[in-house]
């Protein structure tokens, strides 16, 4: 039988004539159908070019103008790049290109974000982040940080932005990202400008910004004082809990103004706090909607922080060290972090960098991760580096110790794409900018905090009791009112050392080349802004600790913990910072590990002035047990670790909801499934998804009624710490309903509501049957871009999202998968990327990133390492040639031109 076109059974046209011969409805309705189904071919095949258009080239030859030398970029299956070169202006120059191709959108808008000139690109949705962002200036100390960087630095910067817009020359912008298409299919007509070095140096503003300490928790405390005692106060904010959560450095005292860890000495400290009256309170309500008018960049709020620690060779079963990362950071896609090496193919002087590990696009080196002699890890250390000041104002002036000084002003032109031009007016005292200013309730530009007052910030303000025996400080100068009886208004102005320049970049590429311990403390001590907690591990043996950074020391009037009065020169900061060497520090600690998990960094005899707010250290508890309860640590040990789901809370708060007596039946169910529960978090556990509904009801049942929505309860390391105190003093006043007449709640009352209400939102939400229970139904992660995939455009949102894992993990457990409960059980911050050296064969260690190392929507490296990780899992880290060669799938080498 002869098989023809139209068919292995009928001859040719005959189809097309018995379709002719149908009646007129049928062949119109045919007709519409074929129609469709072309358009959406047409559609899917135009639509698979325009996504796949801006996908990089990462085999062949390429030709780049100003590369010295050839440089091939070999990438494994996860598109995890690694550079080799003959120079350093050639691999900084290739990773600029390599970044380019996977992240240029992200890299754009950060350098929008950064300049405060998101606007330019999403209309007047995102002024209010501009004029914040503006108002700090953060791409001006980012201008006049560039000459204070060494040398080397500066050309690194400028290699690197070479190679970014080798790549962004002329390219379209549909060959750069599918976010330029869809931006212009929205109207947007915009062509990227040239990538500069002061664009990377501005991105680590907005890291420092994120990372900034407790300027929330001065306000917080500030707005409670206004309608609460000190001691209600207090048990909120209770002192971190030295004698049964360890700190990192737990040997050795500050001597002479060095820190020596064999040393011991006294020291003390003892600050006080503040009073504020409700109109202060209300010019503080305005700074923290400025505040939150700042996009999370690499996450903040509640459980951003980081595990690291570190073992040594008695300890581990490699018996070399072994060093564990994992920052917890916001949740967005693409991740902050790019997985890259930096290889010099004959490491000298010229070419000194044989590193790997996790850098920022839009910024050369590698900031975490290990090069051939040492490895380190950050976590953040939290110092207090910001403080906010309550300035009383006059039209542009301010008073300072009793005299009416000009502000300084200026003003800047904000352009905002489909609208007017925005011009912003920007204010600052001797203390900072006037951020005030900028609350999104205020409808003039640069109008003044405008806020009566006929008070003083007490004495807390100003450090000391009104009783000082000073006069000039409790003069007519402390009052409100100006010289002619008119009150004068309240501003807030921010004082904060990452807008002070500094050389913070000099320290990613010294510790690039550090080779030891002593290397690896020269760059720690340019790291100025944000400090981190900064854990150390090298071939030799040894392992280390320090705690860097420009920390203020403040005149006595101030002790940092909240706003204080900026008319009273008490409450300057003294112009010196803790010196570097004063900082505190490990080396090969007699425990023989360190952890560290943002607890307080060293004990109560320290004299200095870090912080008082820091995490209270549940984390830093459990790792602390797991590894003492292994002889030696190996690195799946190691891995296990991180993914550690156990609930510190739990064993204390569920003894408690136990004694509860609940109605028999369905309602009692829940007391049920705690009572067979062993505290962990997984995914499948009917137990942690009662626990945390719980626990989100209860603190909403004990301190809503007595809180404004903006300072509810997160549910965080603190609220753990508040509620075991609150669990042993059943009458405590914070138990009372205040919105219950005549009736005085007490502890077992609000557990049992938390109980039955928590029963009626799990049935609600999953099933009556406790065997339908899942924490993971409950607690999702979500991979959200952050800016189409927020537009509210559903098919836009749908094109960058990825949605619905769900994890294993709660807030303050070791696999921080945090949640906010005073939004919901969705993930807010999770392990940014996770990460274990081994220092005995570096080709084992192991790795894996929160998304992919792609910014493509759609390309297969987007978020191929995601389901990796939400199942704990890691991708072998391949270091030497060899195993990087055997890893390679592409290669692309890439020419000097011509």
């Amino acid at each position: 039988m002869e098989e023809t076109e139209a068919g292995p059974n009928r001859p040719p046209m005959q189809w097309w004539r018995a379709f002719r011969a149908c009646p007129w409805g049928v062949r119109w309705a045919a007709y519409v159908a074929i129609g469709l189904a072309v358009t959406l071919v047409v559609g899917l095949l135009a639509g698979t070019v325009m996504v796949r258009r801006p996908f990089p080239q990462t085999s062949g030859e390429v030709e780049i103008a100003g590369l010295q030398a050839n440089v091939e970029v070999l990438r494994d299956d996860n598109g995890i790049p690694q550079i080799y070169a003959d120079s350093t202006a050639d691999l900084m120059l290739a990773q600029g290109y390599v970044h380019a191709q996977d992240r240029f959108f992200e890299m754009d808008v950060r350098r929008h974000i950064t300049a405060g000139r998101l606007s330019e690109l999403f209309g007047e949705a995102t002024l209010e982040t501009d004029k914040m962002v503006r108002t700090m200036g953060w791409r001006r100390v980012a201008e006049q940080e560039l000459p204070l960087l060494a040398p080397a630095t500066r050309a690194a910067l400028e290699s690197y932005a070479a190679g970014v817009n080798a790549y962004i020359a002329d390219r379209g912008n549909s060959r750069l990202a599918l976010e330029y298409t869809v931006l212009g299919l929205g109207g947007l007509d915009y062509t990227p400008e040239p990538w500069t070095p002061v664009d990377s140096l501005a991105w680590l503003k907005a890291m420092a910004w994120d990372l900034a300490g407790n300027m929330d928790d001065e306000i917080a405390r500030a707005l409670l004082l206004a309608d609460h005692t000190e001691e209600q106060v207090a048990d909120l904010y209770p002192a971190y809990p030295m004698d049964d959560h360890a700190p990192i450095v737990n040997q050795g005292a500050l001597v002479d103004g060095r820190y020596e860890p064999e040393a011991t000495a006294p020291g003390s400290r003892n600050p006080a706090r503040p009073a504020y009256t409700a109109d202060q309170a209300d010019a503080l309500r305005r700074t923290l909607s400025a505040i939150d008018g700042v996009p999370e960049l690499i996450g903040s709020g509640p459980g951003i922080g980081s595990n690291s620690w570190v073992v040594d060779g008695a300890h581990s079963a490699t018996g070399e060290p072994l060093l564990a990362n994992d920052p917890h950071l916001g949740v967005s896609l693409p991740s902050v972090w790019y997985q890259v090496g930096l290889h010099c193919r004959t490491v000298s002087d010229a070419c000194p960098f044989e590193v790997a590990g996790f850098s920022f696009a839009g910024v050369p080196g590698v900031v975490i991760g290990h090069n051939a002699d040492i490895a380190w890890g950050f976590t953040n250390l939290g110092p207090d580096v910001t403080d906010l000041y309550l300035e009383r104002v006059e039209g542009d002036e301010w008073e300072y110790d009793g005299e009416m000084l000009p502000l300084t002003v200026r003003t800047e032109t904000i352009k905002v794409a489909g609208g007017e031009d925005f011009e912003l007016k920007i204010r600052e005292t001797s203390h900072g900018p006037l951020i005030s200013d900028v609350s999104s309730q205020l409808s003039t530009v640069g109008a003044k905090a405008a806020v009566p007052t006929t008070g003083d910030v007490g004495r807390g303000a100003t450090g000391a009791d009104d009783s000082t025996g000073d006069e000039d400080s409790t003069g007519d100068e402390d009052r409100a009112d100006n010289d002619d009886g008119e009150e004068r208004a309240h501003a807030v102005a921010l004082r904060w050392t990452a807008l002070d320049p500094a050389p913070t970049a000099d320290a990613i590429l010294l510790l690039n080349q550090a080779s030891n311990w002593q290397e690896f403390r020269t760059a720690a001590s340019h790291f100025a802004v944000p400090a981190q907690n900064l854990v150390y591990a090298d071939r030799e043996g040894h392992i280390g600790y320090q705690a860097p950074g420009r920390i203020p020391i403040r005149k006595s009037g101030n002790d940092g913990r909240e706003p204080a009065a900026g008319w009273l020169p008490e409450n300057d900061w003294s112009g010196r910072y803790i010196a570097f060497d004063a900082l505190p520090k490990l080396f090969d600690p007699e425990e023989g590990f360190i952890v560290t998990a943002n607890q307080a960094v060293v004990g109560e005899d320290y004299p200095l002035h870090l912080t008082d707010d820091w995490d209270y250290g549940y984390r830093s508890d459990r790792i602390r047990e797991l590894i003492e309860a292994e002889a030696d640590v190996t690195v799946d040990e190691m891995l296990e670790f991180q993914n550690d789901d156990f609930n510190a809370l739990a064993p204390v708060l569920v003894p408690y909801l136990l004694d509860i007596n609940l109605p028999p039946g369905y309602r009692s169910d829940g007391q049920g499934v705690l009572a067979e529960w062993d505290f962990r978090q997984q995914a499948d556990s009917a137990g942690a998804a009662y626990f945390n509904v719980v626990w989100r009801n209860l603190l909403e049942l004990t301190f809503h009624d007595e809180m404004a929505e903006d300072l509810w309860p997160d549910g965080g390391s603190r609220w753990w710490l508040v509620m075991e105190r609150l669990l042993a003093d059943p009458r405590n006043p914070w138990w009372d309903d205040a919105g219950t007449e005549d009736v005085v709640e007490r502890r077992d009352d609000i557990l049992e509501q938390a109980l039955l209400a928590a029963s009626d939102e799990i049935i609600r939400k999953m099933a009556r049957d406790p065997a339908d229970w899942e924490w993971g139904k409950l607690h999702r992660l979500d991979l959200v871009n952050q800016t189409l995939g927020t537009s509210g455009i559903g098919p836009v949102e749908a094109l960058f999202n990825r949605t619905g894992w769900k994890v294993s993990g709660g807030s303050s457990t070791v696999n921080a998968t945090n949640w906010d409960a005073a939004e919901g059980y969705h993930v807010t911050s999770a392990p940014s990327m996770r990460m274990v050296v081994s220092m005995a064969d570096l080709d084992r260690s192991r790795w894996i990133n929160l998304t992919g190392n792609s910014g493509h929507a759609f390309h297969r490296n987007y978020t191929d390492q995601t389901e990796l990780w939400v199942r704990g899992e890691t991708l072998a880290w391949a270091f030497s040639r060899g195993a990087v060669e055997a890893a390679a799938e592409h290669r692309l080498v890439l020419h000097p031109a011509g």
